[in-house]
Formats: C-alpha cells, structure tokens, sequence
C-alpha cells in the first residue's frame, strides 16, 4: 500500500519510525525502504524532529484530533518513571506500552499506549530489535555463531511449541535534548513482532533482577532467549537458575556481532 492510501495515523507512525531508522544511522534512502514511504517524505519527517523533537513528526491533522496532542505532565512522568522501576503484573514479562498507560489510568493518570511510546522514545528507552538476517550466510564468526549456536536452538523451540525472544542490558540515550533518564539502565525484551517489554533501574541490574524476567518467560513454556549486553557465566546464582529451568534456553550475543 502506498503511503497515500494510508490514513494520518499510518503515515504518522512511519514517519516516526523512519526517524528511529535515521538515528541508528541509516540512510535516508534505507530508512525509506524499510519504512515504505517516499525519500522526500521521510527527509521531512527528519528536518521536522531535528528542528522540534518527536511530537513535530507526526503528521498534522485539520479538525478535532481524537487521541492526538497527549501530554505527559509532570506528575505522570514521575507516576511512569516510578512504575519502570518495578517488576510488571503477572504474567508480563516486564512493561509493555499498553500494561504501563493502564497502570497509569488507575492512578489517575489518562494517557494512551502511543504517548507512553513517545515518552519511552524521547527518554532514549525504545531499542529496536536485533537484526540477525544478514548473519544467516555471513562468512564470518559471528556468521558461525548464529548458524551454530542460534538457529539450533531456535529449531528445538520451535518444535517444541515454545517461543523466541530477544533482550539486553543497556544504558539509555536520550533522543532529545530535553530529556532526561531517572532510570538509566534497561533491561527489555522484544517479543511478537518486535513488541518491548521494559524495565528501568537506577544502577547496574544484579542477579534477582534478570532472574526476575527469566522466570516470567519461563512460566510460558520452552522459551529461547537471544540476550545482548550481560555476561552471565560470573553469576553462580543465575548458572544455578538455568540448571533448574533447562526449558530456558539462554544464548548470549558475543561482542561486536551486532556491528555493523
């Protein structure tokens, strides 16, 4: 479908992820394929956040906006900050957009899942998922790795009628000038269709807070986990969880095999 078939709201969150492409450093020319808009668009939708940040993206509407211009006073901000820095409700993994904007409903706090998006993107809290295509026949060691330690145990998960995640550890990087992280470092996951699932800590994640995630993935059944950015084998405790949850398959990413 081209994009002037697609209704505002469409074009809108294109335009926002083409500007999230942009600022991963790709092209414009790249960030339009993937992104199914033309290069003009999406150059505009760069000059537009490099001159007034991610609520100058989206596409404007004329008449009444339904769901449009949400702000996140300062008292939300605080109430979400606050929420990122606990365990999610069962049975989530961690934060998901929506489990967070109706978190904040019931503390008084009316705000859309899409404004929460926006909120976590500007904060620097919105990593995309891994790419591991291109690894698939790369002749090099991290070719090997993906060939040899991934797609296997995707394959005995798969079969197994389990499912396949990714996560990380990182710090976060604020996308705007204004933005400011009370909770710098992220643990998140990305499940079905790339969706994230977060939480934020204040200092360097221990041992009960990844155990934490992996025990909500585990309840799920057979589950891989591709994880980025942790170097579990200094962790007794956690080598200790994964003896006892062997339905846990837990690859780390070595360095650099992300690089591009």
């Amino acid at each position: 479908m081209s994009a002037k078939h697609l209704s505002p709201e469409s074009v809108s969150e294109r335009r926002l992820e083409a500007v999230r492409l942009r600022l991963d450093g790709l092209t414009v020319a790249e960030a339009a394929q993937r992104t199914g808009l033309s290069a003009p668009t999406v150059s505009a939708a760069w000059k537009a956040f490099r001159e007034g940040g991610w609520e100058a993206v989206p596409v404007r509407q004329r008449g009444r906006k339904t769901g449009q211009g949400e702000r996140l006073d300062e008292a939300a901000q605080a109430a979400l900050t606050a929420l990122l820095a606990l365990n999610a409700e069962a049975p989530d993994p961690a934060w998901s957009s929506r489990a967070l904007s109706t978190a904040l409903a019931s503390e008084g706090h009316r705000v859309s899942p899409r404004t929460v998006d926006h909120w976590l993107a500007a904060q620097g809290l919105k990593p995309q998922p891994m790419e591991f295509e291109a690894l698939t026949r790369k002749r090099s060691t991290a070719g090997r790795w993906y060939r040899q330690r991934v797609l296997p145990v995707l394959e005995l998960v798969r079969e197994a009628g389990g499912e396949a995640w990714q996560g990380g550890v990182r710090m976060a990087t604020p996308q705007v000038r204004e933005a400011s992280v009370a909770l710098p470092y992220q643990l998140y996951l990305h499940g079905k269709r790339g969706a994230l699932y977060t939480r934020c800590l204040p200092e360097p994640p221990k041992a009960d807070d990844y155990l934490a995630l992996f025990q909500r993935l585990a309840e799920r059944g057979p589950v891989a986990l591709i994880f980025h950015g942790a170097y579990f084998d200094a962790s007794p405790e956690i080598g200790r969880w994964l003896e006892q949850n062997p339905n846990m398959h837990l690859v780390m990413v070595p360095p650099n095999a992300l690089a591009r």
